[in-house]
This record gives C-alpha cells, sequence and structure tokens, in this order.
C-alpha cells in the first residue's frame, strides 16, 4: 500500500475571451475528448491533441493556416479519417477554432496556468487572474488528484531520471519485451555533487494501462549504490508515477480551461 495526498476540488479564473470554439457543434458520436495544447516558444507554434476511443486529431498552426492530419487506433499517423465526413467535418472546425482561441492566448496564459498550480502547491484552493479593466471571466473547476508520498533517494552517491531512446545508454535494449511505452532511465553517480551518467535501472509502461514496469539494470554494484535492487525498483516505480502517469496540477488545470474554451466543461 501506497500513501497519497488527497485529491482536492481547485478553482481558478481566467480570462479567456471569445471562446469561437464554444459556439460550434462537437459531434456528440463521437464521446467526450480527451484534450492536450502545447506551445513551442522557439518557433512560436501551437499544437492542439484531441482524443477519442476511436482515434485522434492532431491539429498544428502554421504560416499558411492550421495543418492537421489523423492518427489511428494503433497511433499511426494518417492522412485519412477513423470517422464519417459529417462528424469529421464538424470536428475538424470545432478543432480548428479551439486552436486558434488557444494560440491567441499563449503563452500568457501558460504563465497563468503555472501560477495558479503554484498557488495549489502553496495549499490554496482559488487563483484568479490579474486584469487591467473589468472583463468577463470564466470559472475552471477542476479536481487535481494527489501525489504518491515517496521519500527522498536515500542511496549513496546521487540519481536523476529521463526519457531515453530505446538503445540510450545501451540500457533498454537487452533481453526486455520490446513493447513499452514512455520509458525512463534512472542514472546514478557516486558523488552526491556529480552528474548521474550511469544506468541502474529503467521503467516504462505496457500499452494500454497506467502501471508502470520495472527492471534493474545487469551488472550494477548495488552495494555501492547503497540501497538493494528491489527498494530502488520501488522507489522508482513511485518516482515514474508521480512525474509520468499521474496528472501533475498544472495539467490538469489547462485540460480544464481547453474544455472551458471548447464549450464542454458543462457550464454553458
Amino acid at each position: 500500500m501506497s500513501l497519497r495526498l488527497p485529491t482536492t476540488r481547485f478553482r481558478a479564473v481566467f480570462a479567456l475571451g471569445t471562446r469561437r470554439a464554444a459556439s460550434l457543434p462537437l459531434p456528440t458520436t463521437l464521446g467526450a475528448p480527451n484534450l492536450f495544447a502545447e506551445w513551442d516558444d522557439e518557433t512560436e507554434q501551437s499544437t492542439l491533441y484531441v482524443g477519442f476511443g476511436t482515434g485522434q486529431i492532431h491539429l498544428d498552426t502554421a504560416p499558411t493556416g492550421i495543418e492537421h492530419h489523423f492518427h489511428d487506433l494503433s497511433g499511426d499517423d494518417t492522412d485519412v479519417s477513423p470517422w464519417n465526413g459529417d462528424d469529421t467535418r464538424q470536428l475538424l472546425d470545432w478543432s480548428s477554432a479551439l486552436l486558434s482561441d488557444f494560440h491567441q492566448l499563449v503563452p500568457d496564459l501558460l504563465d497563468d496556468v503555472d501560477d495558479a498550480a503554484a498557488w495549489h502547491d502553496a495549499g490554496l484552493t482559488l487563483w484568479v487572474c490579474e486584469v487591467e479593466e473589468p472583463t468577463q471571466l470564466d470559472l475552471i473547476e477542476v479536481d487535481i488528484e494527489g501525489e504518491l508520498l515517496t521519500l527522498p533517494w536515500l542511496g549513496a552517491g546521487h540519481v536523476e531520471h529521463d526519457h531515453v531512446e530505446e538503445s540510450a545508454h545501451g540500457a533498454l535494449d537487452h533481453g526486455v519485451d520490446d513493447d513499452r511505452e514512455h520509458p525512463i532511465a534512472l542514472l546514478w553517480t557516486a558523488a552526491a555533487d556529480g552528474t548521474p551518467d550511469s544506468p541502474i535501472a529503467e521503467a516504462w509502461l505496457r500499452p494500454g494501462t497506467e502501471q508502470p514496469v520495472t527492471r534493474a539494470v545487469p551488472g550494477v554494484d548495488w552495494a555501492a549504490v547503497g540501497m538493494p535492487a528491489d527498494e530502488v525498483l520501488s522507489w522508482l516505480e513511485g518516482i515514474y508515477l508521480n512525474h509520468h502517469v499521474l496528472p501533475d496540477p498544472a495539467g490538469t488545470i489547462l485540460t480544464g480551461v481547453l474544455e472551458r474554451l471548447g464549450g464542454i466543461d458543462g457550464t454553458d
């Protein structure tokens, strides 16, 4: 059994302006979408991911407008929509408007989301944006899942964890099932102030699950690491869940903002 902080109800007030996507219909036959959006500050490009149980549509802002492509059930890119023509047209119109609304608000919107998440982390339950003049405001209400309570690293030296390619460090390509998602490596160094560069363990998700799988890297001197392999793997599992499976506060708040922008948060 693992101890876990409670789920908390958090409210945040944003100035989202005109929500064009909220006035457009979304095909009801597809169910409720999973939404995620991001902003690249180098290219100044916004990306929106809209997922259903039957497929996904990905959209990007571009100098010529909005570009899109689909993903089928297996996750492969395709130019062919997994849905019928009417549903595809409605979804594309709604998603394009949602991405345009999001793009007009970034990067300031993401700064506001981070500020709201910081208020949540400080134990507060309400965050309100700053405005210079009277304007229409939008209330976002989300349930933020609590993290697992994990101990700090109790072994010798210093560790870091990071996403890795399948062949990185030679750790993720020996005798392990290739059917993995989001693999990470736990890197270790004996020096407390050094840069970890020796892989000692790895973790990943089996497709279709949210339960991490962990594995010790062969040949590790666990006496030098200062913790037995089974304790390291148990610690890594908690770290993986907190950082790569459980939604973080900023991500949960951003999802609430996107649902509000799209008019699917149940308040319109």
